[in-house]
């Protein structure tokens, strides 16, 4: 199963940029995201950003996901 995680964008370097969530960093394409700039979320999956997000969507999309891991 793939999953999509909400990650904020740390720095962009061309059509990638340095996403973080939960401590980890990795580098994103983010050909997909108009106007990409640090400091916003975008949700990733399979390495590229699918779509911006405003911060209250990516904070409550994180807090499902601790509530799932938790519960496994």
């Amino acid at each position: 199963m793939c999953l999509a995680m909400p990650m904020k964008i740390k720095q962009i370097n061309g059509k990638t940029a340095d996403c973080e969530a939960g401590g980890l960093t990795q580098s994103v394409r983010i050909d997909f995201i108009q106007d990409a700039a640090p400091g916003e979320y975008v949700m990733v999956h399979a390495g590229f950003a699918i779509e911006k997000m405003s911060e209250k969507e990516a904070l409550e999309n994180l807090q499902l996901l601790e509530e799932i891991k938790d519960a496994l």
